[in-house]
């Protein structure tokens, strides 16, 4: 697919997806569009998500890792097991603050075009196809499990962490990518931090 086909289809998913009312139907949404990724893609997202890791300092890599693994990869098997348990036909509730949902929709066509990979030397190129999994697996997390876009206990530089605090969760970067509309954390479900 070249860039501008991928860039409209991008769009008429996420038109797709601000649609939803209910978690029910956001996770039949989000099951024919994740289905659609083949292996290849998988192990794309895979090596890019090694490459990223890869360049961190060790120490912080080692602590990081796992977490980013859940969020991305894990999100990716938790999503299919829903789908294929029929857990999605069990949620008749509506999403939860439709209008953060709808805004978030709205970046995921801006979100997908705002990186140039073709100095990052990849073998195969991350295509807004690839990009769109991320936002894809963040609608799942966020909306259907209202759990935060990064998982609970990542650490970030500094020592901070996102925090379970009796059933609120506390993240020191929530409020620190307004700046970045494309940014999850701007529609993420936890709490600013109090810590910072």
């Amino acid at each position: 697919m070249d860039e501008d086909k991928d860039t409209a289809v991008t769009v008429e998913i996420s038109e797709h997806l601000s649609r939803a009312r209910t978690k029910r139907e956001l996770g039949e949404i989000l099951s024919i569009e994740i289905t659609r990724y083949t292996l290849q893609d998988l192990q794309v997202i895979g090596g890019r998500l090694h490459t990223e890791l890869i360049r961190l300092p060790r120490s912080y890599r080692e602590q990081v890792g796992p977490y980013l693994t859940d969020q991305i990869l894990g999100g990716y098997h938790r999503l299919l097991t829903y789908q294929r348990s029929g857990r999605f036909k069990t949620m008749s509730e509506s999403i939860q603050d439709p209008e953060t949902f709808n805004a978030f929709c709205k970046i995921i066509p801006i979100g997908c075009t705002q990186w140039d990979d073709t100095a990052s030397r990849m073998p195969i190129p991350y295509t807004i196809k690839h990009r769109l999994f991320y936002y894809l697996i963040a609608a799942f997390t966020m909306f259907i499990l209202e759990e935060p876009g990064h998982p609970v206990g990542m650490p970030f530089p500094g020592g901070f962490k996102v925090e379970d605090r009796d059933g609120v969760i506390y993240c020191l970067i929530r409020d620190k990518e307004k700046e970045v509309p494309h940014s999850l954390c701007n529609f993420c479900p936890a709490v600013q931090s109090e810590n910072d």
